[in-house]
C-alpha cells in the first residue's frame, strides 16, 4: 500500500472554524479556487514552454502546492513583504503580479518583471511587495528577516512572509535568522513549505526530527503546523499567525505539509518516489479538487460555473504565453543597467 506522507497530520476542513477569524466566506472560497486554478494552469503552460525550448535554465513548478501560498496571501495586507525560493511562480501570481509579465520573464523577454534578466528564479515587484524568488537555498530567510526588521524600525505595521522548503530548513543561516527575529521580536512569518522531498532526498533521510515546525522553539518563535493541501486550514492558520505577529508578540514559524506533483525541477524524473504515492496524493489530497467538492456541496457553484471559470483561466494563461512569445528579447544595453558600483 502506498504511503501517505502527510496523512497523520491531516484534519477535516472544519478545523478552520476553530481558529481566530473563522472560516472564509463563499465569495472568498470561490476566489481561492480561481487563484489556485490560475497557478495550476500557468505552471502547466510553463512546463509546455520549457519542453519547447522557450524557457531556458532551470524551471521549478509549484503544481500541487497551490493551497499554501493562496491561503497565506489571503492574510496579507498592503505594505507587507513577501519573498520565497526558486519555486516562485505561484507566489508571484498569488501576490497579484500580472501573468503576462511573469511568463515573459520566464522566457527571458523584455516585457518580463526583471526585463528578461532574472528568468524563472529571480524576478521582483516592489509595487506588489514581492522581493524575489532566490536561487540560493535559504538565502531568502535572512533577507526576509531584514525586511521584518525594516517594518519594525519604520513602525509601518507591516510584516514579512518568508517561504522556504524542507531542504532549506537545515541551513545554518535559517537559525541565525530565527535567533535575530526572536531576540528582537520581529514581525516575521516564516513558512516551511514541506513538500516531503529536498531535491531527491526525503525529509526522513535529511532531518533528525521530522517535526520541522518545532525548529523555532529554542528561539522563542510561536511554532505551528498545518495541512498545506487544504486552503481553508492554511488560511485559518495564517490568520492566527498574522494576528499574533501584528499584535507585537514576535515571529511565527509555520510548517505547511504539502506535496509537489512534478520533479524538483523540469530535469528531474522523480524516480525516488513511487507512482502509487504520487497517485494517492493526487486522488485523495489535491487542494483544487478538495475545494471544488466543498463549493459543490455548499451549492456555491455548479458544474457550468466551474467550466466557465476554467475557460476564463485558460484564456488568461494563453494570453500570457502569447504575450511572452511576442515580447522582444532584451536590448544588449540592458547588460549595463541595474548595476551598482561601490
Amino acid at each position: 500500500m502506498a504511503k501517505d506522507p502527510v496523512a497523520k497530520d491531516r484534519a477535516p476542513s472544519k478545523v478552520a472554524a476553530a481558529r481566530p477569524g473563522g472560516p472564509a466566506t463563499p465569495a472568498q472560497l470561490i476566489q481561492f479556487y480561481r487563484d489556485m486554478l490560475l497557478i495550476r494552469r500557468f505552471e502547466e503552460r510553463a512546463g509546455q514552454l520549457y519542453g519547447m525550448g522557450l524557457i531556458g535554465g532551470f524551471c521549478h513548478l509549484y503544481i500541487g502546492q497551490e493551497a499554501v501560498v493562496v491561503g497565506l496571501q489571503s492574510c496579507a495586507q498592503p505594505g507587507d513583504s513577501i519573498l520565497t525560493s526558486y519555486r516562485d511562480h505561484g507566489h508571484m501570481l498569488a501576490c497579484g503580479m500580472d501573468p503576462k509579465g511573469v511568463m515573459a520573464e520566464l522566457t527571458g523577454r523584455a516585457g518580463g518583471y526583471s526585463r528578461g534578466k532574472g528568468g524563472s528564479m529571480h524576478m521582483f515587484s516592489r509595487e506588489k511587495g514581492f522581493y524575489g524568488g532566490h536561487g540560493i537555498v535559504a538565502a531568502q530567510v535572512p533577507i526576509g528577516t531584514g525586511l521584518a526588521f525594516a517594518h519594525k524600525y519604520k513602525k509601518d505595521g507591516g510584516m514579512s512572509f518568508t517561504y522556504f522548503g524542507d531542504g532549506a530548513v537545515n541551513q545554518g543561516q535559517v537559525y541565525e535568522s530565527f535567533n535575530m527575529a526572536g531576540l528582537w521580536q520581529l514581525p516575521a512569518l516564516y513558512v516551511i513549505e514541506n513538500n516531503m522531498y529536498g531535491m531527491g532526498t526525503s525529509v526522513e533521510r535529511a532531518s533528525a526530527s521530522p517535526d520541522l515546525w518545532k525548529r523555532g522553539e529554542p528561539y522563542k518563535l510561536k511554532c505551528m503546523s498545518v495541512d498545506g493541501m487544504d486552503v481553508q486550514a492554511v488560511r485559518a492558520a495564517g490568520l492566527e499567525a498574522a494576528a499574533h505577529i501584528r499584535a507585537g508578540n514576535g515571529p511565527v514559524l509555520l510548517e505547511a505539509k504539502t506535496y509537489r506533483y512534478r520533479g524538483h525541477s523540469m530535469s528531474d524524473p522523480a524516480k525516488y518516489r513511487t507512482k502509487e504515492e504520487l497517485q494517492k496524493m493526487r486522488t485523495e489530497h489535491d487542494p483544487i479538487d478538495h475545494l471544488r467538492a466543498v463549493l459543490l456541496e455548499a451549492k456555491a457553484l455548479d458544474e457550468e460555473a466551474f467550466k466557465a471559470i476554467d475557460k476564463e483561466i485558460k484564456d488568461v494563461v494563453i494570453a500570457a504565453a502569447d504575450f511572452a512569445q511576442k515580447s522582444p528579447e532584451p536590448d544588449p544595453a540592458e547588460l549595463w543597467t541595474d548595476i551598482l558600483v561601490a
